[in-house]
Formats: C-alpha cells, structure tokens, sequence
C-alpha cells in the first residue's frame, strides 16, 4: 500500500515553500518519524517526517521546487523489507555537512546526492557523496602569502534563500512605511545580576532550565507595555488598534536568518515560563523545528545584539508593531552613585518606533520605566 508524503500546513498568510532537501532517496528504507525533506517558507525551516514505515518509493518534487500545502511530494511503499534495509544501512560512513545549491536546474533526487540534515548528530543511514556541487564544497584555506594570480580569484553564486528574501521585504517595509526613530538610556544591570548569582541554582534546581537575562527584560517590557498602552499598539489605515494583552517577540539568530517567535501573554508568564519557552524557540530555530504559529502575531519585539557583542545600535521596527527594545552588552563603567564614582555592570537599551504613532514623552518614560523594573528587580517581581 502506497502513503502520500505531503506538504504541511504553512500557517495562515503563507501559500507556497520551496523544497530545499531531501534526506532519503528513492528506495531507501523508511521508519516512523524519518525526517525526509526540508522546506523553507517566507518565515520558517520546516521538516517533513514519515508517519509510516516502509520504503521511498516515488519522489514527486525536486529540490529547489515551489510546493503549496497538500501537495504530495513523494510516496512511501509499506512492506516488510523497511526493517532489514535500514538496519544494513548503519554501519555507512558519517555525513559531512553540507548545503545544497538550490536552482532551477537541479536534476532529479534519485540521480542527485542527498542534502543532509544542519543539526548534529547526523542521520547514519545516508552515504557520503564525494560529487557534491560546487556550493557545498568547504571555501579552500587561505594561502600563507598573498597571492594575486588571476588563477585563484573566484567567486561563488548561490540563490538566495526565501526565508532570507522575505526578511529583506520585512525590514525594507518598515523603513518605507514608518516614521523610525530612535531614543536610548542605559541601565545599571548590578541588581539582576547578584539577583541571578544568589538564586540561580536553586531556579534551576526547582524548573529545570537556566535563569537567563531575558526573562527579566520580558517581565520589564511588559510592565512598560502597561503603563503606556500605545507602545503596544499598531496603525491599521486611519486606525490605531490597541491590545490589552502583550504577546513580545523575542528576536532569535539561526544559521538561516533571524526569526521572531512570540511569547503568548507574556504580561501573565512567570519567569520560569518564560525561560522554558525562550530555551525551547532557541532549540527550534537551531534544528529547523518552529511551525508558522510560533511567529505569527506579535505586539512588541526584544532584540538582544549583546550576545554577539554590540555595544550599541538601532533595531528595526518587526512590522506591524511601533515599536522594538535593543539590548546590548554589558560593560563596567564608572558611574556617579552619591559622591563616589564606582565601576558598575551597564547596559545601553536603544528603543526603536514609530513616530506616526508613538511621540517622543511616551518613547522616553516606557524606556526610563523599563529602567527602572531593572533596576529595582524586587519592585517588579513583588508588584509593588
């Protein structure tokens, strides 16, 4: 009996992916939750798993294809030899990592090397194929010396990436649409940091998952949000349109472009809540796993360049929303405290907005309000 392999549910404004692997060939055995192939849409990495064993019987689609929702993409062939090929197939040479070159004229998958899966550890059942294309070839070293010869000047061209495209689209709309502007402050990170260093352990101990710098600056942005409403809100034509929740969009980096999934409610999570969810987007955004719903919505967004060791700079706006709060590194600084100048723990924030909507009083009193929920972490955390 033949099961269709089809392509999932993009959410509700997607209507098409492009195939960009397959991680079997026609004729390799087949098990339950098998990842098969890849497909990328305008916002996420998607897998497509096997819900049945047996064996690849027919592939549909090429790599580098437009495929929608439904469409079936290949078919497996349930049978009894699924077993026995996939055990013999583990004991074949690991994968090297690799990325297809995704072009119109790929050849058909059965005559083409298969594209393994980016996250470790690597699938065993698939063989090394010493004729990869060009594009997934590592770059050769460098040269010890200079050298100018003609003969070693190249250059390489690879399509690029939907998901990449549709974040070029994002940001250019909001350069062209809104009013952006930018005010700063910075804060003194000492208080959280010994609030971190004293309870850290017993916080994992009891959740199970680490008390990161996120969940505080989350728990901040929704005390912000509270105050001063218009923050939250977004300019639908001639309407603004307010929220009385805050779902915050937390800015998340992987090897394919930045995505934005969202904390639902945000305002109403515990801070063991909050680090569960934000460790579990980190892990998706790495393996290729978040799902359309994951991304949708948004009433705020929290970028951290910090982490990557920016000092300062001025996030662009997550469209719809008016506004977006930078994070950055920090740094020991002297600051003046009474008469004394000390060395402290500082952190710039840079709040990015829309100047149709938010003016310039509402921008500095939700940043100085942010400020201070850092600043004064037991206020913010016992609601006083």
């Amino acid at each position: 009996m033949s099961v269709e392999i089809k392509v999932p549910s993009l959410g509700e404004s997607e209507s098409e992916a492009t195939l960009i692997s397959w991680f079997k060939r026609k004729g390799d055995a087949i098990a339950v939750d098998d990842v098969l192939a890849e497909i990328e849409s305008d916002k996420i990495t998607m897998e497509i798993t096997a819900l049945d064993d047996g064996v690849l019987k027919d592939v549909k689609a090429d790599i580098g294809e437009v495929v929608t929702p439904g469409q079936v993409i290949g078919l497996i062939e349930e049978g009894e030899s699924a077993a026995p090929a996939l055990t013999a197939r583990k004991k074949d040479k690991p994968v090297a990592e690799a990325k297809p070159a995704l072009t119109a004229k790929t050849p058909k998958v059965e005559d083409k090397p298969v594209a393994p899966r980016k996250p470790s550890p690597q699938p065993a059942n698939i063989q090394v194929v010493e004729d990869a294309p060009v594009a997934t070839r590592p770059r050769p070293a460098q040269p010890s010396a200079p050298d100018t010869s003609e003969k070693e000047r190249r250059e390489e061209r690879i399509p690029m990436t939907r998901l990449r495209k549709r974040i070029g689209e994002r940001l250019k709309q909001a350069q062209n649409t809104a009013a952006i502007l930018s005010t700063f402050n910075e804060v003194n990170m000492q208080p959280v940091m010994q609030l971190r260093a004293k309870y850290r352990g017993a916080f994992k101990a009891k959740h199970g998952v680490d008390l990161g710098l996120m969940s505080f600056f989350v728990k901040a942005c929704a005390e912000g949000l509270r105050r001063y409403p218009v923050i939250n809100a977004y300019i639908d034509g001639e309407d603004v349109v307010y929220h009385s929740y805050f779902d915050i969009g937390v800015a998340v980096s992987s090897d394919k472009g930045l995505v934005v999934p969202v904390l639902r409610d945000a305002g109403s999570m515990s801070m063991a809540e909050i680090e569960y969810a934000i460790a579990d987007y980190a892990s998706k955004a790495r393996e290729g796993g978040l799902m359309p719903d994951d991304l949708k919505g948004g009433t705020f967004s929290i970028s951290n360049g910090g982490v990557f060791g920016s000092l300062l700079s001025t996030p662009i706006l997550n469209p719809p929303q008016s506004a977006i709060l930078g994070m950055h590194r920090i740094e020991k600084r002297p600051v003046v405290e009474g008469d004394a100048i000390v060395a402290r723990p500082m952190m710039y924030l840079a709040l990015s907005y829309d100047h149709r909507l938010i003016d310039g009083r509402e921008a500095v009193l939700f940043l100085t309000a942010v400020k201070e929920s850092l600043e004064f972490p037991g206020a913010m955390l016992l609601d006083v």
